[in-house]
């Protein structure tokens, strides 16, 4: 108890140097481009590739237990888009987010924290917390509701590629599943969670990261405390989340 209250005073501590205006704005910009290329743009590959699969799954499992004929085929496609908007896409999404990011994240800064990089900043004047997360953070934050929305695409159409392959459902009934019952409210529910979970996994991670010691084992250790931490709040923040917005 006593360790996790003080690993929460450090954390806020850290984030009120975070969180302070940048003393150039035209080198944030130039970090923040690098860090969404990095964080971002890179994890479209592997969002892409399991959002397919998982999209076609759903599919395949939806369509093999709508034995009823009187439930419409429809409601296949339906379903598949409840399924992918509401949980998939955001909250599954982060948390494989957390292990590829996270890792990331706390391994780059730790690894600079112990070559004393970090110190070399500070005894420069340069606010180090500021100039190595607060890109980070910014960036992850800002554009992780973009991989929801390709996640969700993506899905979708793995839906509609496994039912042209099988013929589980005609494609025209998955599309009416998809159109109907349309609630915009859920795609702004889901870019909110992804939102609030990279956040989670970026500061969390750094936060490990910036206060990593002992050596390259402690980066490892350092790695895996933000990948476990981070999933475990992703799971909390996502049941306080639905509470709040549904």
């Amino acid at each position: 108890m006593k360790k996790s209250l003080e690993n929460i005073g450090k954390y806020y501590m850290l984030m009120c140097k975070v969180f302070q205006k940048p003393d150039k704005w035209n080198i944030f910009w130039k970090q923040f481009v690098v860090e969404a290329h990095k964080l971002i743009i890179d994890s479209i590959p592997i969002v892409s590739l399991i959002s397919i699969f998982i999209g076609a799954v759903i599919v395949l499992q939806t369509a093999n237990n709508l034995e009823n004929p009187f439930i419409p085929k429809m409601y296949v496609g339906y379903m598949a888009k409840e399924s992918l908007v509401l949980e998939f896409c955001s909250t599954m999404i982060a948390l494989i987010l957390a292990g590829k990011i996270g890792s990331n994240i706390a391994s780059e800064i730790g690894s600079m924290r112990i070559t004393e990089q970090i110190d070399a900043m500070d005894i420069m004047g340069v606010n180090s917390a500021n100039y190595l997360i607060l890109p980070k953070i910014t960036a992850s934050t800002v554009l992780s509701p973009l991989l929801m929305l390709t996640s969700l695409i993506i899905g979708l159409i793995g839906g509609a590629l496994i039912i042209i392959l099988t013929g589980v459902i005609n494609l025209s009934q998955y599309v009416d599943g998809l159109q109907y019952s349309f609630k915009a409210y859920y795609i702004f529910y889901s870019m909110t969670k992804m939102a609030v979970f990279c956040f989670l996994i970026t500061s969390i991670s750094s936060y490990y990261g910036y206060y990593a010691k002992g050596g390259s084992l402690g980066v490892g250790r350092s790695s895996t405390k933000a990948i476990v931490v981070s999933s475990g709040l992703i799971l909390v923040f996502n049941l306080i989340l639905t509470k709040l917005m549904l």
